[in-house]
């Protein structure tokens, strides 16, 4: 029964991202952004109580997977087409145009294929993790939801969603080395960049609010590409 407890809250997860999917396709773009940060904190959970109970298993290892796909892949892809289809249309483009948001779907069901195989990625990752790139696109609804005109103006642009949508697809498989936010203990030096990370990043979201997201996503890639550079 102990390696079940896991594997349960992982279907939180999946039924936190079927959820959003839901509200995303009924326009709710706001609630479909909470519902992916409460299918990451799932996410987190899950794997924090297969290591206190050490209760690995093969199937849970493939179930996080498939709930990531749902909760990470293609929920973020909904709310991108959602954010095309309430932007203005840019002529008789935008009908093929608005489907680029579902190469978000593609390429998370790419990175996640490839995470399961790929050994190098036991300590660190490689390419953008599903679940940042996810809570990067949750980031989106709640900005514009904050009444800023001017971030309001570039998220709700056809041409801004499909460079966003291209460039976030080519992270998730990109060869970037990227470290992992797991703390192996406390020490300073071997944790110096998961340290400055998490101070920017509160601080950024102090005086940022949900703005903040998408900086941190960048911050924490820069971060990763110092860090890897240094070791070499």
């Amino acid at each position: 029964m102990k390696k079940h407890i896991p594997n349960t809250v992982t279907c939180l997860n999946l039924l936190a991202g079927c959820i959003g999917i839901v509200m995303a396709f009924n326009g709710k773009l706001n609630w479909a952004s909470y519902l992916i940060i409460i299918a990451a904190f799932f996410d987190f959970l899950d794997g924090m109580i297969a290591r206190l109970l050490k209760a690995y298993s093969e199937i849970g290892k493939q179930l996080d997977s498939l709930a990531d796909m749902i909760s990470f892949g293609f929920l973020p892809a909904a709310i991108v087409y959602q954010l095309f289809l309430v932007a203005p249309q840019v002529g008789e483009i935008s009908p093929y145009l608005n489907y680029s948001a579902f190469l978000i779907a593609i390429f998370s069901a790419l990175r996640l294929a490839k995470f399961n195989i790929d050994e190098r990625q036991t300590e660190n990752f490689i390419g953008l993790p599903t679940p940042a790139n996810a809570l990067l696109i949750a980031s989106l609804p709640l900005i514009i939801q904050t009444g800023s005109s001017f971030f309001s103006a570039y998220i709700l642009n056809a041409f801004f969603l499909f460079i966003f949508s291209l460039g976030m697809s080519l992270l998730l498989v990109m060869e970037i080395p990227l470290f992992s936010l797991k703390f192996k203990s406390l020490g300073f030096r071997e944790n110096l960049f998961r340290y400055i990370l998490l101070i920017a990043g509160l601080f950024l979201i102090l005086i940022l609010n949900f703005a903040a997201i998408p900086l941190i996503i960048f911050l924490y890639i820069i971060l990763s590409v110092i860090q890897f550079r240094l070791i070499r």
